[in-house]
């Protein structure tokens, strides 16, 4: 498997927020803008705890492994790959989810005086903050599932852990 790359996760990022943005001031100039719903930050969020509890129970269990613990429970290799895979896909969805609501709440800092507007810029930004803790969560998982032979210089990907 390939490693999540943060220059791809930054360019969907920056990507998605300026056409969000775009399509932002297009939409409010033609009708009125989409709401941020409360929900979102709050869905991404709880994605963020999933993999950072899958990441800490995956480090426990390959900690009692390797120091040989009785009745330590190995690390099924497929399991710890669909980890990995669920945290790279999470981490690209959480960075297009993230520009999309980045974009439209630097729109909506240009009318911070109406409280609906106020109200969603704040959703917005905590959709940021939440996507940046799905991309985190999504590092950690996969740092946890590398192999320890592995290296950047000579293999560049990460393999789940036997």
């Amino acid at each position: 498997m390939k490693e999540l790359r943060i220059r791809t996760l930054a360019a969907v990022f920056v990507v998605a927020g300026v056409l969000s943005w775009a399509g932002a001031r297009l939409w409010a100039a033609v009708g009125t803008l989409p709401r941020v719903p409360l929900a979102a930050p709050i869905v991404l969020a709880l994605i963020a705890i999933v993999l950072l509890a899958t990441a800490l129970s995956l480090r426990a269990r390959l900690k009692a492994q390797r120091e040989r613990r009785p009745g330590a429970k190995g690390v099924d290799p497929l399991m710890a790959a669909r980890a990995v895979v669920f945290g790279q896909a999470s981490a690209l969805v959480a960075a297009l989810v993230a520009g999309m609501y980045g974009g439209t709440g630097v729109f909506l800092l240009e009318s911070l005086e109406v409280p609906a507007r106020r109200d969603q810029a704040i959703y917005a930004g905590l959709s940021v903050v939440a996507g940046i803790g799905v991309i985190a969560a999504a590092f950690f998982l996969e740092r946890v599932c590398k192999l320890p032979e592995d290296d950047d210089e000579h293999h560049g990907g990460v393999a789940p852990v036997a």
